[in-house]
């Protein structure tokens, strides 16, 4: 809840802030892939630096930094990186998941819902940062999860007349999941993949959480829904059985020392975790001592010599980088990382580096260090900004093709919109046959979008599916469906 009121009291301001700039909105603050960005104006007078450190409690030295330093900087710990999208403008970002952000009990927090629901209804304003989830129940577990099939059980309620189940997984219809009587209370068997699930109890018409489930989330009725993960992999450690208490940790949770604790079972360890598509690095903690995966030969040393054991979930790609044998060492560092300038150490080949890395769905930057020195994909045409703040770009698993069938004698055209904070330097659309595509991959939710024609800002022609704007030049709308 608490990264959530923050999100939106930063937007709040954020609406607050913006400029009438004629064809798209300021964004002076948006969130992307698990990062925080400001866009930062150097032509703002002193009152208006003051007034946008206040309202973003940044401190002012940093407004100053980021002009001073464009290769990034760290402060207190927490580190800033600093990218150009014009002569006047600077944008600032840092992690999200690596600082979070807290308030005191007594912050208070207003939010007119009709302009919420107004300005950004579906549009997925707040990325969840775990990449990871157990589960939790009080007593025995009230579902199990075996071959893709999961019980649902609830204990008691023998005298209830029927039972329903009902959830995410089921659209949350009240009577197309009756549950069935047994000796204990009721069952019922549900075939799902692995992932995160919400759910409740129908008891005689009667809403019910599981009381026996620790996890839970809010609804929309000022109650709560219980949470279900179907794991997809099972981290084991054997022996150790003498071992007081042994945790995992890893890139999926910050590595933190006392993240996930593993149940001891017989002969060792176990611990079953739903994990989103990716690469991770983890260990394990056995009574204080970090250890890596004896059972797992997938060891990678990164930049500073520190083994880890690695495991991913997902389709593998590999990046290679061709030439500069002579360097000592290569990193690869992207947004599927937290640009990491030591994780990801490169494999050297009879052809230069190369990685085989596993992501999940979605849109990514990236770069590759060689020995310090930052450079995009040499082999990559896709890039967002230029000179020294260009990135290489890359979508897996795109579900979604942006498309524009004018304009063929067009030299530049770009598609931007609140999926990636309107940028004007990304997302440059590729020509084929006369008509203009760019393939990118979108959660399910609202978007709004529009084209870039040599300069020129325009709504979608084939699209008429659009809505008004603070500047009454419109935006087009695209729904992406779960």
């Amino acid at each position: 809840m608490k990264h959530r009121a923050f999100y939106l009291l930063i937007f709040l301001f954020a609406l607050a802030l913006s400029g009438r700039a004629q064809n798209k909105p300021d964004n002076v603050c948006y969130i992307s892939n698990n990062r925080i960005y400001f866009q930062l104006d150097k032509r703002w007078s002193e009152s208006k630096k003051k007034e946008f450190s206040t309202l973003f409690s940044l401190d002012s030295s940093l407004i100053e930094q980021a002009f001073k330093d464009m290769s990034g900087f760290t402060v207190d710990s927490i580190a800033w990186q600093v990218s150009r999208i014009n002569e006047n403008i600077v944008e600032l970002s840092k992690s999200i998941i690596n600082n979070p952000v807290s308030y005191q009990k007594n912050d208070v927090f207003l939010l007119d819902d009709s302009w919420f629901m107004k300005t950004f209804a579906g549009i997925p304003l707040f990325s969840d940062e775990k990449k990871y989830g157990i589960n939790k129940f009080s007593k025995s577990a009230s579902i199990s999860y075996v071959d893709g099939m999961a019980r649902f059980s609830l204990t008691g309620k023998h005298k209830a007349g029927t039972v329903f189940l009902s959830g995410t997984f089921n659209n949350w219809s009240t009577m197309a999941l009756k549950m069935n009587k047994t000796g204990t209370g009721w069952d019922a068997d549900v075939k799902l993949t692995p992932g995160k699930y919400l759910y409740k109890f129908i008891v005689d018409g009667r809403w019910l959480h599981d009381e026996n489930n620790l996890l839970k989330e809010g609804d929309s009725n000022n109650g709560y829904n219980s949470i279900f993960y179907c794991p997809n992999y099972l981290f084991e450690l054997a022996r150790y059985t003498e071992a007081k208490h042994v945790y995992v940790t890893g890139s999926f949770n910050g590595w933190k020392p006392k993240g996930l604790e593993m149940n001891h079972v017989k002969g060792g360890w176990q611990l079953p975790v739903y994990l989103e598509e990716g690469t991770y690095a983890y260990k394990f903690v056995v009574d204080g001592k970090w250890i890596v995966d004896p059972a797992n030969s997938n060891t990678h040393a990164d930049a500073d010599g520190n083994l880890n054991s690695f495991m991913g979930i997902g389709d593998t790609l590999v990046f290679k980088l061709n030439g500069f044998k002579t360097a000592e060492k290569v990193i690869l560092s992207g947004s599927f990382n937290n640009w990491s300038e030591n994780e990801l150490l490169m494999n050297r080949t009879s052809e230069g580096w190369e990685l085989p890395y596993v992501i999940g769905a979605g849109n990514y930057e990236y770069k590759f260090i060689a020995d310090g020195k930052w450079m995009p994909d040499p082999a990559n045409p896709e890039t967002t900004g230029e000179g020294n703040f260009a990135n290489s770009c890359i979508t897996v698993k795109p579900n979604y093709t942006f498309a524009l069938k004018q304009f063929a004698y067009a030299k530049h055209v770009i598609v931007t919109g609140s999926f990636n904070g309107w940028r004007e330097d990304r997302y440059e659309m590729i020509k084929k046959d006369g008509e203009w595509a760019y393939p990118v991959y979108l959660r399910p939710g609202k978007y709004t979008y529009k084209f870039i024609v040599d300069g020129n800002w325009m709504i979608d022609p084939a699209n008429d599916q659009w809505e008004e704007n603070s500047v009454g030049t419109g935006n087009s709308v695209l729904w992406i469906e779960p």
